[in-house]
């Protein structure tokens, strides 16, 4: 029960405030020596640590994570993000709800960019929220398009995300295999998780765009068509030529990233250099990279980088730990003897993670939970790459749900005072429903997500 013990004190020290990676190493090391006094944990297990943070600092694939910041925070600092959404905004301007409509766009051309869930509500909080409701936009409709879009980035690649947990993911898959007596284990990769999450990202951006134009003609008072003298009159080869000038570039760049690891060109950390370079060189065309913006760039990276792999560290010796304790043998037993077998275990799981994403973020459920289930549910048959795609859509449903979500946060950091907070939650239950349909869709035809890895690698 110590491991039960470890995990909930972790869980309480997190919600008083306390730093998550030291809490979660801090934390692991007091109750190991408890145990190591107590007779009740062996001291080998620590042992080990050195060549766990060894591993970590040799991963390849990890060295993916810091590039891709590097590219997403260069191509937020050029601007790119503005020009889109003014550019989109003068081709769906005379459409009811065509404002709406390019603000996610735009949300998920920028979540593919940083990757970043925070950024991207922030970004197009500042951005967008101003010009929607000058427009004569609901306010609620109008904060729950910027959520909705801003939390794209959990599962449209190339996302940070997907990075993280498809290396986990990717040990937990072969510690599966190994257990069944498995000794030439197959393998996960963060490309399978990119191209599984393709066709359910565009499904949502599909259902967030068609529910826009639904919601326009049954409700068109919360989405008006802007006057004449509220919008640019611009000629339709002007608006051609400026849309192939903005458009192209950012997206050409996310494809070029895509399309190098999908088609076996680069791997997901060569193919993240190739983005971070790619970025540089957009920015240097613009006239928006400077001395001083490239320092910017780089501390905001080294930050948040920083930030990921003092929290995997802490992560684990978090779960060296818990496995010493058992904790690993005691969820193991907890989830088979479950009703409903494979189906009761997963959905009490993500039920697990769901509450869990009101209170940690993504990459501490991530280091800390997948490891300790992933196992376990994987085992019991079910698909790295299906599993993979459903935890980030959990976790992304999660982020968007009144009253905790971290998206909600977000953008109440940054939006005027007169948006109320409960316009902010009844303008977001919508996307929420939206997410679980999704989710309810993906579990009907796991082939929306396993059908184009397999198509692609066999």
């Amino acid at each position: 029960m110590l491991s039960l013990a470890m995990f909930m004190t972790v869980i309480g020290a997190l919600l008083l405030g306390f730093p998550v990676a030291f809490t979660l190493a801090g934390t692991a090391l007091l109750f190991a020596l408890g145990g190591i006094i107590g007779g009740a944990f062996d001291p080998a297990f620590l042992g080990t640590m050195p060549s766990r943070v060894f591993g970590i600092m040799n991963n390849g694939t990890l060295i993916a994570v810091p590039l891709f910041v590097f590219m997403g925070i260069t191509l937020e600092r050029a601007r790119i993000a503005e020009d889109l959404l003014e550019t989109l905004s003068l081709l769906f301007g005379n459409l009811r709800g065509g404002l709406g409509i390019a603000v996610t766009i735009v949300g998920m051309l920028l979540a593919a960019s940083t990757g970043i869930v925070g950024a991207t509500v922030v970004t197009m909080g500042l951005m967008s929220l101003p010009t929607m409701l000058k427009r004569g936009y609901d306010p609620a409709v109008a904060t729950g398009i910027i959520n909705a879009s801003g939390t794209l980035g959990q599962i449209i690649p190339p996302s940070i995300i997907l990075v993280l947990l498809g290396d986990v993911l990717s040990s937990a898959y072969q510690q599966a295999q190994l257990s069944q007596g498995i000794y030439a284990p197959d393998t996960v990769s963060v490309g399978d998780l990119f191209l599984g999450a393709i066709v359910p990202g565009f499904l949502l951006v599909g259902f967030y765009i068609t529910y826009l134009v639904i919601l326009g003609l049954v409700r068109p008072d919360t989405m008006p068509v802007p006057a004449d003298d509220e919008t640019d009159v611009i000629s339709g080869m002007e608006l051609g030529v400026r849309v192939i000038r903005v458009l192209l570039p950012p997206l050409g760049l996310i494809l070029a990233v895509l399309g190098s690891i999908i088609g076996g060109f680069a791997t997901p950390t060569e193919a993240a250099a190739v983005g971070a370079i790619g970025a540089l060189l957009l920015a240097t065309v613009r006239g928006e990279l400077s001395v001083d913006r490239l320092r910017e760039i780089c501390r905001g990276t080294t930050r948040i980088s920083s930030m990921v792999f003092m929290i995997l560290i802490g992560a684990s010796v978090f779960s060296l730990v818990f496995r010493g304790y058992g904790g690993d043998d005691l969820i193991r037993a907890f989830l088979i003897d479950l009703p409903g077998g494979t189906a009761g275990a997963f959905i009490i799981v993500m039920l697990v993670m769901f509450l869990l994403g009101f209170v940690l973020d993504f990459i501490e459920i991530t280091f800390v939970v997948v490891p300790i289930v992933g196992p376990v549910l994987l085992t019991m048959g079910l698909d790295p790459v299906w599993l993979g795609i459903m935890i980030a859509i959990n976790l992304q449903t999660s982020f968007l749900t009144p009253p905790f979500g971290f998206a909600l946060f977000y953008l109440r950091g940054v939006a005027p005072k007169e948006v109320e907070t409960s316009a902010m939650y009844r303008g977001v239950i919508p996307f929420v429903l939206l997410q679980l349909a999704m989710l309810v869709l993906l579990a009907i035809w796991p082939e929306l997500v396993t059908w184009l890895p397999d198509k692609i690698y066999g």
